[in-house]
């Protein structure tokens, strides 16, 4: 059974916010329609020849990319260059394509905490700050026979997260009055007459990419047929979200074991770093792609090394001025893991919402740069 491609995209800006997006940047759905029909989903790093010819033979529906496939402004699209070329073929073949980009970047759940969890890399903090998530209470009112659901559809959806504790949840009792009117058919009560219920109003604290999702789900479980209940923005702080994250291994090592140990992660035969090499590794900062522009919110941190990629030959210059020892692993290897996870995270979504949609991993990805 195919799912509106809507809903995918909901899935996706659950996890990776739109609003989260750099400001230069370009996300969300690049070709397409959300009400398109989806049974299969490609997800890749990359839209490109190999890609569209992976779709094409799979028959996929859309294609899920992290690198934005339509970036810069487009002032003509011609069947004789390239991407003009490739951007005939997906609508001819009414393949869709989405990108999630620096939103899934700075995503507290997104792809530098990937990256460090790939790396072994624990107790993770965001190395640069960049604003806090917004924080809602929701406060509904419920009969006592239902509390017990709405409390456990509330923990479900992932509501009552206060720091390291979950179903966080303050209930307290009175009484509802209400008279339904013609054409009701309520749940306590008879038509035209004014009720008086026991209830209780229960609150409790929502993210904000989580409140349109679980407001719904409570809403489909509660019993009554109009549901009262309030949304009240907080001026508490929420998580912090930012680029790049900084963490610890689980245990020390020496520089060679370590860089051994990256390598053997990202399946890499070699790697590039600048800066002195410190004794020992156990604090790491990453930022996955292009990341030379946080080596001084790196050294801030304390981090014995930083790992990033695509750095330059000033970047060296300036990872030996302040200090750090900084790995180049390499844009695409920082990155490629974002097709197992990102994948991982949508068979998730599709399970849970009992979607029988078909997620596939490209496996035509490379890294345009060789070493010879």
């Amino acid at each position: 059974m195919s799912i509106k491609c809507q809903q995918i995209i909901q899935f996706i800006e659950e996890l990776a916010p739109r609003k989260l997006a750099e400001s230069w940047d370009n996300v969300g759905l690049m070709i397409g329609s959300p009400n398109m029909e989806v049974n299969k989903v490609l997800v890749c790093l990359d839209v490109n020849d190999a890609v569209l010819k992976e779709a094409i033979e799979n028959q996929v529906d859309l294609i899920v990319s992290h690198h934005p496939f339509l970036f810069s402004p487009l002032k003509n699209v011609r069947w004789d260059n390239y991407k003009g070329r490739l951007i005939k073929e997906l609508i001819t073949r009414e393949i869709g394509v989405y990108s999630a980009h620096t939103n899934l970047d700075i995503s507290h759940k997104g792809l530098n905490y990937w990256l460090a969890n790939h790396l072994e890399i624990r107790n993770l903090e965001v190395l640069d700050k960049i604003n806090y998530e917004n924080l809602y209470k929701l406060a509904i009112f419920v009969p006592k026979s239902g509390i017990g659901q709405i409390k456990e559809e509330l923990g479900r959806q992932g509501a009552g997260w206060i720091g390291n504790y979950s179903h966080c949840s303050f209930s307290t009792e009175g009484v509802g009055n209400f008279k339904p009117l013609e054409n009701t058919n309520p749940y306590i009560g008879t038509p035209g007459k004014i009720e008086e219920v026991d209830e209780v109003r229960i609150e409790t604290i929502v993210k904000e990419g989580d409140l349109e999702r679980t407001l719904k789900a409570v809403l489909k479980v509660h019993p009554y047929e109009e549901v009262a209940y309030d949304i009240y923005p907080l001026k508490n702080n929420g998580r912090v979200q930012g680029l790049g994250v900084v963490g610890k291994l689980d245990k020390e090592m020496n520089t060679n074991e370590f860089i051994d140990f990256v390598k053997n992660k990202l399946n890499l035969n070699n790697l590039r770093g600048s800066g002195p090499m410190p004794n020992i590794v156990r604090k790491i900062a990453v930022c996955s792609g292009a990341g030379a522009n946080y080596m001084h919110k790196a050294k801030f941190s304390g981090a014995d090394v930083f790992i990033t990629g695509d750095l330059k030959y000033h970047d060296g210059q300036t990872a030996e001025e302040i200090g750090l020892f900084v790995i180049d692993a390499g844009h695409f290897s920082t990155e490629i893991i974002v097709i197992r996870y990102l994948s991982e995270y949508l068979e998730e979504c599709a399970k849970k919402s009992k979607a029988n949609i078909e997620i596939m991993q490209s496996t035509s990805g490379r890294d345009t740069l060789k070493v010879y």
